[in-house]
């Protein structure tokens, strides 16, 4: 019998950021090609769906007390983080697979792609886990990164789907919507897909004349910060007298 293989798409694939964006949702959907489960409920699959965005540079620090006052005592600056990280699958990950599996696809929060700038190569294992901890617990605070251990769910016997929440927040650019199919803790198959955050409108051309044209920007600012201050000035002498 054929090998069974993953295909699978999103709902959209161009999610236009506008100065009234605040937020949005994403279905993923596939399925699973020679399929040999007899129903949804039999559960002879598991798939997994990880979604993440551009990787950024992220600089980490701790805070300690000094003299009953908290300031920052250390940081480490991290070149590659995922912007964003969203887990859905048919069942807690421990039970759909071994560390060994999950860490080779770079799947669940303990093995997100995260790569320390060289001044860190001092650092112990321990230290590594602690600050990678600490990124995951702050992006999870942000709602930037996710996890729904039930979120996909079988639909037929080979159809499935997963819904996706991104905040308003997320950061702008390219995604990348990677699906595993496992039989038995087995990698079977896996199949990528891509979608694009975009900016439109008064958003993009901003931001586009703030990265072509970083000098007038900035002389530009400046003009409309001293604009404003004078105009607030003038309506409150006004005012006063």
């Amino acid at each position: 019998m054929p090998r069974e293989s993953v295909h699978a798409d999103v709902s959209t694939r161009r999610i236009a950021v506008t100065s009234t964006f605040s937020g949005t949702g994403i279905i993923v959907f596939g399925a699973v090609d020679n399929s040999r489960q007899v129903s949804a409920e039999s559960g002879l699959y598991d798939v997994v769906i990880v979604i993440s965005g551009a990787p950024s540079r992220l600089v980490a620090r701790k805070k300690s007390n000094v003299g009953g006052l908290w300031i920052n005592t250390s940081s480490v600056t991290f070149t590659s983080v995922p912007s964003y990280y969203a887990i859905s699958s048919t069942r807690p990950l421990d039970e759909v697979a071994s560390d060994d599996v999950l860490k080779s696809s770079g799947i669940g929060f303990d093995f997100v792609p995260m790569t320390f700038h060289r001044s860190a190569r001092n650092l112990t294992a321990p230290e590594i886990k602690e600050w990678r901890d600490a990124v995951v617990r702050l992006k999870q605070h942000e709602r930037l990164y996710q996890q729904d251990e039930y979120g996909v769910a079988f639909v037929g016997r080979s159809l499935f789907r997963s819904a996706f929440d991104m905040p308003a927040t997320v950061t702008v650019g390219a995604f990348e919507t990677r699906v595993y199919l496992f039989r038995d803790g087995e990698l079977l198959s896996t199949y990528t897909t891509k979608l694009d955050l975009e900016r439109e409108g008064l958003e993009h051309f901003v931001h586009r004349f703030a990265f072509d044209h970083p000098f007038f920007y900035g002389v530009f600012t400046v003009l409309i910060a001293v604009g404003a201050g004078m105009l607030a000035s003038y309506v409150f002498n006004r005012n006063k007298a």
